[in-house]
């Protein structure tokens, strides 16, 4: 972990900037503190109703209806998945920024084990991900701003655009598509999102130049032989045997074929094929995933994969198909989105809570699905409760103290960010970071 030390935030927004974030910030922050139970009661009613991927109309439903409320007109998106809605700080003219604050909506099939009062009532749903938390700040900065976005201190015709985006689907990494199919970026310039971090303490802020998760692929072998049977072996042309072969070729093989100093995994997580004890199946079937981080990485690693089938093939007398799908690129923070999020969460959170993360996630997320659209960038929020259950996992929770924190960074972000560019600042603003996170 390294602190941004030697950071100078003079050095990428002027102190006139910053000063009118502030004057503006200073009511929106007030609101959301004074409304932090507000927020507690929004973030555990999502979680007490948690709706799958690709299920969440309730949930759209519940959203839509508290930004109604606070005067907002939220777009239901197709088939009552997501929703958007728009709002301004300041007066922004027809030109300035559009910033979009993206949250995830789904949760995940898991049984909640926890012993609270705001456990799901669903049965083998839970919010294991924190998407719950990433609504709830979204949701509690669009009602901030409703109540306190008059824009005192701004000069008029200064402001920013804010799009907020409601996401269905991320864990399947379909939401994302969907959005950009409907539209929901075309007119956007930016697009800030966050993840609860539940390794770190509530209300830290970890951020990341460069790339912050990994290019990921599903892969899915199928290797066909003859059957017969399990006492001759000889008159078979064993899958299995192909398929154990090929594991252990990959796994001892792939790390070899790109640069060791750059992480890439591969993981086989299932292997299936044959009924009986004595029978050799005709087929098996092979379901892994191979994740890079460097460019063009995953391109070589995919090569070599087939070309390994291809030898095992060879060898064992069977035929070995491969294929890619369910591909999904890293997440690579553009530098002058990241350095507002870095300078909001220095004003919010304090030198000593705010870290820059040193290696990406090997996980993967569809925020990149975006970034092929608009530069962005997202952070990591410190939600680390008593016994510190990992995300994914039955007992998963979040200290909610994290709520207020995480919406005044990312509210913050999105304004140094939009009013630096009216300053005529580069969309990109270099400081010297190359993507190493160090």
């Amino acid at each position: 972990m390294t602190r941004p030390a030697d950071h100078d935030p003079h050095a990428t927004v002027s102190g006139q900037t910053r000063q009118s974030v502030e004057s503006v910030c200073g009511p929106i922050d007030g609101w959301l503190e004074e409304n932090r139970q507000l927020l507690v009661g929004m973030r555990r009613h999502l979680h007490r109703h948690p709706e799958p991927s690709g299920q969440e109309r309730e949930t759209t439903e519940y959203l839509a209806g508290r930004l109604l409320e606070a005067g907002l007109q939220p777009r239901v998106l197709r088939d009552g998945l997501g929703l958007t809605a728009d709002a301004t700080i300041g007066t922004p003219g027809p030109q300035a920024p559009r910033v979009a604050l993206r949250a995830d909506i789904d949760a995940l099939k898991i049984q909640d084990a926890k012993s609270v009062e705001y456990r799901s009532c669903r049965d083998g749903v839970m919010h294991a991900c924190g998407h719950d938390v990433h609504s709830t700040i979204v949701a509690g900065i669009a009602l901030a701003v409703a109540a306190k976005s008059d824009g005192g201190g701004l000069e008029p015709g200064r402001g920013v655009h804010l799009r907020y985006l409601f996401q269905p689907a991320e864990e399947i990494c379909l939401g994302a598509k969907w959005l950009v199919e409907q539209g929901a970026v075309n007119d956007v310039d930016a697009i800030l999102g966050l993840h609860v971090d539940p390794e770190s303490p509530a209300g830290q802020i970890g951020v990341r130049f460069g790339p912050l998760t990994a290019v990921c692929h599903e892969v899915e072998i199928q290797v066909r032989g003859r059957g017969g049977h399990a006492a001759r072996p000889h008159q078979s042309r064993d899958p299995l045997a192909a398929a154990v072969s090929l594991a252990s070729t990959l796994y001892s093989q792939l790390p070899r074929g790109v640069d060791s100093r750059q992480p890439s995994v591969f993981s086989i997580g299932r292997i299936s094929g044959g009924t009986l004890p004595n029978v050799i199946p005709d087929e098996v079937e092979m379901l892994g995933s191979l994740r890079t981080v460097a460019m063009g990485d995953d391109t070589v690693l995919q090569q070599r994969i087939r070309d390994i089938a291809a030898g095992v093939a060879s060898l064992t007398a069977t035929e070995i198909d491969v294929a890619f799908r369910a591909s999904l690129e890293a997440v690579r923070n553009d530098t002058g989105v990241t350095t507002a999020i870095e300078e909001a969460a220095l004003v919010v959170a304090g030198k000593d809570a705010v870290r820059r993360i040193e290696q990406p996630s090997m996980g993967g997320e569809d925020f990149s699905v975006y970034q092929q659209e608009v530069p962005g960038s997202m952070f990591r929020l410190g939600s680390c409760t008593e016994g510190g259950h990992l995300l994914h996992t039955p007992e998963f929770d979040v200290d909610e103290m994290a709520l207020v924190p995480g919406a005044r960074v990312m509210v913050r972000a999105a304004l140094l960010w939009g009013l630096s560019q009216q300053n005529g600042l580069p969309e990109s603003v270099s400081d010297g970071h190359d993507g190493s996170g160090g």
